[in-house]
Parts: structure tokens; C-alpha cells; sequence
């Protein structure tokens, strides 16, 4: 399996400056997903740089809610924003439930889970968080 390149951009504490970009990257579609969830709180926020790697999108970004509630406010907020900052109509998967939304901005594909949910799928290791390329901001 390829080596995604992984960077932690937020632990969830509050950032003056805003969130972390990924070394080297421009993108305005991530700028604005980073800011969305960082601006609602989002907790343990990770980016993999997919360029190259597989053709899904350019990144996915993984990040906690503390609750259903707040994951689901986070994937609706978000979708909004996208909607308002030009880049259209986002694809959301799972809200119903909330445990695991996954939000589907084109270029960036963003997954919120609950904690004990993100813990039990570990997207982070399936994509090599940890082992030889990953890098932290």
C-alpha cells in the first residue's frame, strides 16, 4: 500500500493564528476546510497529502467531535461554508447517526468521527500515520 504523508495541523486547542497548512501547500479548498473545523472546535485534526497517491482527492482530513451533536454541527457548518466560499454543494454521508460523517468537497475529503469511533476505525494507520513518511507540523 502507498505511503500517504500525514501532518497533525491542530490538537484541537484554540489558534490565534488560525490553523496549520501542510508544508508546501496552497490549496484554498483545504484553507478553508482547516479554518471551518478549527473554527468549531474541532479536536486532533490531521491532514494526508493524497497527491499522487490515490486519485479520491488531493487530501483527506481526519478530525474529532466531543459528541454527535458537535460532529454532526461540524459536517453542516462546513458544507455551508463551502457553499459560500465557491466551491459548491458538498456530499455528506452519515449524518443520521453522526458517529462517523464524512463530507466530500472534491479535492479534500473530510472525515468527523466521535472519539471512541475514531479509535476503533484508525484511518491514521491504515494510511501509515506513524511509520516512515509521516511528518508533523
Amino acid at each position: 500500500m502507498p505511503q500517504a504523508h500525514l501532518q497533525p495541523v491542530s490538537t484541537g486547542t484554540a489558534n490565534p493564528a488560525g490553523p496549520a497548512m501542510p508544508a508546501g501547500s496552497d490549496d484554498p479548498l483545504l484553507a478553508l476546510v482547516l479554518q471551518s473545523l478549527d473554527d468549531d472546535q474541532a479536536q486532533e485534526v490531521v491532514t494526508i497529502d493524497l497527491d499522487g497517491k490515490s486519485s479520491i482527492a488531493d487530501y483527506m482530513v481526519i478530525a474529532s467531535g466531543r459528541s454527535s451533536r458537535q460532529v454532526a454541527a461540524i459536517a453542516q457548518k462546513l458544507a455551508e461554508r463551502l457553499k459560500h466560499g465557491g466551491h459548491g454543494h458538498a456530499r455528506i454521508e452519515g449524518l443520521p447517526a453522526a458517529d462517523w460523517v464524512l463530507v466530500d468537497a472534491g479535492g479534500v475529503v473530510v472525515h468527523l468521527f466521535r472519539p471512541e469511533v475514531r479509535t476503533f476505525y484508525n484511518l491514521e494507520r491504515m494510511w501509515g500515520f506513524g511509520e516512515g513518511g509521516a511528518g508533523v507540523a
